[in-house]
């Protein structure tokens, strides 16, 4: 294995975050490395979307330190490179009036603007993201007629085809079936290895993905461990964690 010198993706120092006066993050401090695939876990309200919003200059912070790929928050600029799959995006709404084809090459928009010509190279990522995603066959079908899942993956194709090198998912499992989250798990695990994209994931589910995960970040309020998934997957951890005797049972899957 070379040695890899390129910046991480997300460096962040002593980050905290107040809402009235409550902290919602406190004092955390993590490093995300190129290629890496980290699961964020944590309890209902300990700040996890919070932390992504931070990192993606979506909420401001009140004290600490954000890089991204080397350069502080307010210097970056290629907002490109990063893919994001928001909370609930299998739950759009049935009347939403565009196709599948529409909605990945929004996706594109951010990175050429609004109103710039489309590109033959824009066609291309948009063709390539949907085929990836394996809905290149839905492309003239409206959104509001898939299933949850295939509209999971419409919205990772929408990710995707800004061309990112980082995919952060939001918890975007909610209202999928099981043999379409188990597809989604093994098409994320192939961006990572064969694509080497780096993936930030906020999870439930993190048994079914520890084989996968590099990292694992548990966080409520503060960043409670970042290490080896399997080792956190100790009860003892995830009682404090969140707070309660956890009985986390470890799926295999292949």
């Amino acid at each position: 294995m070379p040695i890899n010198f390129a910046p991480a993706v997300f460096e962040v120092k002593n980050l905290s975050y107040k809402i009235n006066g409550t902290d919602i993050i406190k004092d955390i401090s993590l490093l995300i490395k190129q290629g890496e695939y980290a699961a964020v876990v944590g309890p209902n309200g300990g700040g996890k979307t919070t932390l992504i919003r931070l990192l993606l200059g979506l909420e401001k912070r009140d004290s600490g330190s954000i890089k991204l790929f080397g350069k502080e928050q307010k210097a970056f600029k290629s907002w490109n490179k990063i893919g994001f799959v928001p909370q609930r995006v299998s739950q759009i709404d049935e009347y939403f009036p565009a196709t599948v084809e529409e909605v990945v090459k929004m996706g594109r928009t951010a990175l050429r603007g609004l109103f710039s010509r489309e590109t033959k190279m824009d066609r291309d990522a948009v063709e390539h993201a949907m085929a990836k995603m394996d809905v290149a066959n839905l492309k003239e079908k409206l959104v509001g007629e898939l299933s949850g899942g295939q509209r999971q993956r419409v919205m990772i194709a929408r990710a995707l085809a800004s061309e990112p090198e980082v995919l952060i998912l939001d918890e975007p499992n909610t209202g999928v079936d099981m043999v379409s989250q188990n597809r989604f798990y093994a098409l994320l695990k192939e961006l990572n290895q064969k694509d080497g994209m780096t993936i930030l994931f906020i999870t439930h589910d993190v048994g079914v993905i520890a084989d996968d995960i590099q990292t694992m970040l548990c966080i409520n309020q503060t960043l409670l461990a970042c290490n080896n998934p399997h080792e956190v997957l100790s009860c003892s951890e995830m009682s404090k964690l969140y707070g309660i005797d956890a009985h986390l049972v470890h799926h295999h899957h292949h």
